[in-house]
């Protein structure tokens, strides 16, 4: 079953309530009021507004640092093999400890691991910072801090994935993910941005900025009070600590919804490309470069601020399955286009439709799973979806060499399209999941269990 009534449900000092591991509303403002506003209705809970600015802070400050971080290395050394060991600092420590953190977010409270791992961050770019500032940078301690920097992300992500439902009533969490996805690409496009200007003038602009950023999302942290968490109790085992692989492979609509964001992101790997592609095909240089890249992430935050004024109510898993096509048949119209409007409007649509098969796998995965596990399955979730992005860029660039670009777009577009279809037919309950209302759903897939 999806909740267990044995399992102790812990009050926040507001006398604050959960269903099913969601707040209950903490006001006694009307719902009418509350439809009014329906746009931003998350952001009416104090404990949401802090977060949703900490995690803003915090990912701008990251992808900051690590912009800086990248630039820096290679000025120090000249050699590639070293930025992908940034790469490799930061991914390693989740791979390898995902199912540890996952274990953690269920057995703690997830607002205190997220302040312990966001004053990590801090003094990780107050090192950056030191060093720099000092001329005493070098790449031995540069990968050393990006260890400890990897390690606490790896904590802090299935925390702050499986907290989200705790800060708002159940019936405005659809909202809330809506917002939170707009948010991280908002940070995400800006981040990178302003850390290449503030570069000229030095990277510890950047990480002294950076500090300042993860000192205020420290701060905001802390001021998050609920305390509604279910934790589990269950001992540390081995049988335990792998129950989040074992619930989502026993769940067809939760492996479905995984799994196709995995092969989607598997196969359309084509953003590792757009160098070649600006260079070579578009012949639009650097600042053509610069565009294909920001219009991606642009695409993906207007989808993702669209579907907080416009949530999706209705055929939530067909919905799904036709934004991954459309995904795939955004990566075959870049492929094939040499012409850069085109091009530009492809990877705007194909950001736009990650947005929505984000918006509903994140919906589905944290309505369904029982609070208890929700940190276990976000980590093993946030793993997978991670590794695909740098297995597909690696993919890409393998059968690139192997094919030719254009040849391994189009195919990795039309593999996409194929993973949708299969899917479909394969994963019939992802297919039928209708409304996204955590009442509606968890009835409905109470029923299909039975």
């Amino acid at each position: 079953m999806l909740d267990n009534p044995k399992k102790k449900r812990k009050l926040d000092t507001n006398n604050n309530k959960t269903y099913r591991g969601f707040a209950l509303s903490d006001t006694s403002e009307s719902e009418a009021s509350f439809k009014s506003k329906a746009g931003r209705v998350a952001f009416q809970h104090a404990d949401y507004r802090s977060f949703w600015l900490a995690r803003v802070l915090g990912v701008f400050a990251i992808d900051m640092q690590i912009t800086a971080v990248s630039w820096q290395v290679y000025q120090l050394t000249g050699k590639p093999l070293d930025l992908g060991l940034v790469g490799l600092a930061q991914f390693a420590p989740f791979f390898l400890l995902f199912l540890v953190s996952g274990t953690v977010a269920d057995r703690y409270q997830r607002k205190r691991i997220m302040s312990v791992c966001v004053s990590i961050q801090t003094l990780c770019a107050i090192a950056f910072f030191v060093m720099t500032a000092t001329g005493n940078a070098n790449f031995p301690a540069i990968f050393t801090i990006l260890i400890f920097l990897g390690v606490a992300r790896t904590f802090q992500s299935p925390a702050q994935q499986a907290i989200v439902p705790l800060l708002v009533p159940k019936e405005h969490f659809a909202n809330a993910v809506a917002w939170t996805s707009s948010g991280f690409q908002m940070a995400r496009i800006a981040g990178p941005g302003i850390a290449g200007i503030m570069i000229v003038a030095g990277e510890q602009w950047v990480y002294g900025t950076a500090v300042i950023l993860f000192f205020c999302s420290a701060a905001l942290t802390f001021l998050i009070k609920t305390n509604t968490q279910i934790i589990s109790t269950a001992p540390i085992t081995i049988e335990n600590i792998l129950a989040g692989f074992k619930f989502i492979m026993k769940r067809q609509i939760i492996i479905g919804a995984i799994g196709l964001d995995l092969f989607a992101v598997l196969l359309g790997g084509a953003t590792a490309l757009l160098p070649i592609y600006a260079t070579d095909i578009l012949n639009v240089g650097a600042a053509g470069f610069g565009a294909l890249r920001a219009t991606h992430m642009v695409g993906a935050f207007a989808g993702a601020l669209f579907l907080t004024q416009y949530p999706i109510t209705r055929k939530a898993g067909k919905t799904l399955l036709i934004a991954v096509a459309i995904f795939g048949a955004g990566i075959i119209a870049f492929g094939i286009s040499t012409i850069f409007w085109i091009s530009l409007t492809a990877l705007f649509v194909l950001g736009a439709a990650d947005s929505v098969s984000i918006f509903v796998r994140n919906n589905l995965v944290q309505i369904i799973t029982p609070d208890d596990m929700r940190g276990r399955v976000s980590a093993v979730s946030s793993v997978f979806v991670g590794a695909s992005n740098e297995v597909g860029e690696f993919e890409s660039g393998v059968t690139a060499e192997w094919w030719g670009v254009v040849p391994a777009v189009i195919v990795g577009g039309i593999g996409t399209i194929f993973i949708a279809g299969l899917f479909a037919k394969i994963f019939p309950q992802l297919r039928e999941v209708d409304s996204l209302d955590p009442d509606d759903l968890v009835r409905k897939y109470q029923k299909m269990e039975s």
